[in-house]
């Protein structure tokens, strides 16, 4: 039987949200405690595969989000200048028949908002905004967390779904640095209607090259076009997704690009051309206590070459979920939980850095040698699209 008592999660984006209103379905107490004053998310999209589709399907959420984003018709990955095509992952109607769930590309703050909606529907004091976890305590009944004007909440576990800079994750496991990658990442969001037919694609697209490659998919219905450009830097001290840098910067690193990018980049607002610090950890195998434990970025912060960082807050919320309403008790529940994550999360940090070197490679024909070695399709349906975190079973030992 499940232990009863108020969870307490640290973060109110994506992953703490998720992790809230699958817990409040299952019919927990939960309290989300977010730093900022307001709930919003940056403007950057995001992409929905399958195994998180399947999360959003069980909390009925799956028709707005198809609704506010896009179903791109394909994943291509190219060559940088000449656009062509090395592979192709089919997605559109063929995905769906395939998965149950669409694929689906979305703005973070739409996303974000349907996922505050759904928890506030679920429980409207749930979150608590202006509030962020200093630390914790745990004893053999329970968290008391430390808030940062010092006050105090006490609840029968703690999640951490504080990202990266995660608090939480300090508490567990000590102070273990985040190390640049060696790439900064560039995010632009452009209004469609400024680029010419020819470039308002309706696929999503990877631009493989020497040192650098980007990202272009549609948002909005496809009235908008994102695009994001990851860049080999030797350092970079800035890591804020939100410090505008100059555009000329921008489009600097992408000269002599194909035009679809150059075109993107020149219609891009001057002022909201975005770059940040990619920083990495090591996987660990261990990050829970007895009552206390981890999801997303605070636990396995994954590189952004595989579009999964995301999805596996969100697998990581469904699976702590089923294990909590399962039992016996919070300690049981917690161990079950990252026993039957921490191998595929860590598969997922592992292959997200291989895909930086793959996407990378030095020149044309080392691109079109490493992808003829590989069929980016079959791989991916078969182990990631594949997986379902609403079901799968979850193994004692």
């Amino acid at each position: 039987m499940a232990e009863t008592g108020r969870i307490l999660v640290a973060g109110g984006g994506i992953g703490g949200l998720t992790a809230a209103a699958t817990l409040l379905q299952a019919g927990f107490e939960v309290a989300v405690f977010e730093q900022a004053s307001v709930l919003a998310e940056v403007g950057a999209g995001i992409q929905v595969s399958a195994n998180a589709g399947r999360v959003y399907r069980s909390l009925g959420l799956m028709d707005a989000i198809e609704a506010a984003g896009v179903l791109p018709d394909a994943y291509h990955f190219r060559i940088f200048d000449s656009g062509e095509v090395l592979q192709t992952i089919p997605l559109g109607t063929g995905y769906r028949e395939r998965h149950g769930v669409p694929y689906v590309t979305i703005h973070r703050a739409d996303l974000h908002r349907l996922l505050v909606d759904k928890v506030r529907s679920l429980d409207p004091a749930a979150v608590r905004t202006g509030s962020a976890v200093a630390s914790f305590a745990e004893d053999g009944d329970g968290v008391t967390v430390t808030l940062a004007d010092g006050s105090t909440e006490r609840g029968a576990a703690l999640i951490g779904a504080d990202g990266i800079r995660s608090v939480v994750r300090r508490g567990i496991a000590g102070p273990t640095e985040a190390a640049y990658t060696g790439d900064a990442v560039w995010r632009v969001v452009v209004p469609m209607d400024r680029l010419p037919p020819e470039h308002r694609s309706r696929t999503t697209d990877i631009w493989a090259g020497p040192g650098r490659h980007a990202v272009t998919y549609a948002l909005r219905g496809g009235t908008l076009m994102n695009l994001v450009g990851c860049v080999e830097h030797a350092q970079w001290e800035d890591e804020s997704w939100t410090t505008p840098r100059p555009w000329a910067e921008m489009r600097a690193d992408f000269d002599g690009w194909h035009p679809m990018i150059t075109t993107i980049i020149d219609q891009a607002d001057r002022d909201q051309c975005f770059r940040w610090a990619l920083r990495d950890r090591e996987p660990i195998r261990d990050w829970s206590t007895a009552r206390v434990t981890l999801l997303g970025d605070a636990a396995h912060p994954t590189l952004p070459y595989m579009a999964q960082g995301a999805a596996m807050a969100v697998e990581d919320a469904a699976v702590l979920a089923r294990a909590l309403a399962r039992g016996p008790g919070i300690p049981a529940a917690i161990a079950l939980y990252q026993r039957n994550r921490v191998d595929r999360t860590a598969r997922i940090v592992n292959e997200s850095r291989a895909n930086r070197a793959l996407f990378h490679l030095p020149d044309v024909a080392a691109l079109r040698a490493a992808f003829d070695k590989r069929d980016m399709n079959a791989e991916r349906s078969a182990w990631l699209f594949s997986y379902d975190p609403t079901t799968v079973e979850l193994l004692d030992a």
